[in-house]
């Protein structure tokens, strides 16, 4: 089972720089308060220190990349900006599973976007990668939609679209739920400095989700366009 972008993507966006990690051992059991108040404090001030997210080179190299697939950028956010718009505006991130909670203000603090999938909902290997429009998406409210044709999704082997507008919108199918307990983490940056960041970002989750879940397992890797498979689970042993 692995993660990985389509060719076309890598030539598209060849200043694409992605990361991913595998994590077993999840559970809705975890008091992660701390981390995240950490994390959205450093998201809090790079926002009230840098002009508002949309002034974030992170936050401006992905509405490059929006406007380019055809997307008004302030219609249409990556989820890392959705983020920290609403820490500017609420003065704080919303709680919905303390792994999702530490993603989302580690994204914010980074100001890129990350995205976790409950792996027991993914059929096979997971890939970003354009849409045909035939591929199915399930919103939060239980509605099916298709992606448009040449839409950017994060798509599986049984056609399930698990992710709209690349990093806008994540589909209910395989959010992370109080049964989760594998998960792949996936965060992405386009901006200058986005390698070193994006090391910096996956250590950081790297210590923090075994100090929450000590029985965890996890491994993470910077992707490349030269390397760009991460294997998520070893593949069934031949008979």
């Amino acid at each position: 089972m692995f993660f990985s972008h389509s060719n076309e993507i890598w030539s598209q966006c060849p200043e694409l720089v992605p990361g991913a990690m595998f994590v077993r051992g999840i559970s809705s059991k975890a008091a992660v308060g701390p981390q995240v108040a950490r994390f959205s404090g450093i998201a809090a001030a790079r926002l009230a220190s840098g002009g508002g997210e949309g002034e974030l080179p992170e936050i401006k190299a992905w509405r490059q990349v929006f406007s380019k697939m055809g997307l008004k950028p302030t219609k249409y956010r990556c989820a890392a900006e959705a983020l920290l718009r609403r820490l500017r505006k609420e003065g704080a991130l919303p709680r919905l599973h303390p792994l999702v909670d530490l993603c989302n203000a580690v994204s914010a603090a980074f100001a890129i976007p990350v995205a976790v999938f409950d792996l027991a909902k993914v059929v096979g290997d997971l890939q970003v990668r354009y849409a045909t429009g035939l591929e199915h998406y399930q919103t939060f409210s239980g509605e099916l939609e298709h992606p448009d044709a040449q839409e950017v999704i994060f798509v599986d082997e049984a056609d399930n679209a698990h992710a709209r507008r690349w990093t806008n919108r994540q589909s209910s199918l395989s959010a992370v739920s109080a049964d989760t307990s594998t998960v792949l983490i996936v965060a992405e940056a386009l901006h200058e400095s986005a390698w070193e960041d994006m090391r910096t970002l996956l250590a950081a989750l790297m210590h923090e989700v075994p100090a929450a879940w000590p029985a965890a397992t996890a491994k993470a890797r910077v992707l490349t366009r030269s390397a760009p498979r991460f294997e998520l689970l070893p593949a069934p042993a031949a008979r």
